[in-house]
């Protein structure tokens, strides 16, 4: 999903060469995994990456006034619970250093990041309801079958594009499941 997320930001901001990576190092094995997805992905669109670890909430300020702009064209949020949490802080910091933003969850879209991909979370709720209900019912956990999320939408922030001077392609536009004006 990293390399699907970084596809859809060039296909928006085609000029993107240099990609600020927000992850908390200490994140645990899922940001790591992003991290290499992104790594793997990032030569063949032409993006260089360079990472911005913030490890609590106190750093974030500190993190990006060490970074002003560095010639970066993008912020790539790499979800964590603790990037979660401080979304607000997040978008505010990144609207502060015109950095558009591409991430995991709509909630930081909805809080004025640019673009979101990943899967509808009340989906996944609605599934989990599903199966506590079946284990109530009697049923074994481990014979239940691993399932994975198959709802994914595309939320865009037309009002942070308009902010940031982008013009989001057309294309783009009509591939998303939610445009936010």
């Amino acid at each position: 999903m990293a390399a699907r997320r970084m596809q859809l930001l060039k296909d928006a901001i085609p000029h993107t060469a240099q990609a600020l990576v927000l992850l908390n190092p200490d994140g645990g094995s899922y940001q790591q995994l992003q991290w290499e997805q992104l790594e793997l992905s990032a030569p063949s669109l032409g993006v260089k990456l360079q990472r911005l670890e913030v490890r609590q909430v106190s750093e974030f300020e500190d993190a990006f006034a060490k970074i002003g702009r560095q010639s970066s064209d993008v912020l790539f949020v790499i979800n964590g619970s603790l990037t979660f949490v401080n979304r607000r802080l997040v978008v505010e910091l990144a609207t502060k250093h015109r950095l558009p933003t591409m991430t995991a969850m709509r909630e930081y879209t909805e809080a004025g990041g640019l673009m979101s991909y990943g899967y509808v979370r009340a989906d996944s709720f609605r599934r989990a309801a599903i199966y506590v209900a079946k284990i109530l019912k009697g049923a074994k956990p481990a014979d239940l079958p691993v399932e994975l999320p198959t709802k994914y939408e595309l939320v865009i922030n037309l009002k942070t594009a308009k902010s940031l001077g982008l013009e989001i392609p057309h294309d783009l536009l009509l591939t998303a499941d939610e445009l936010i004006e």
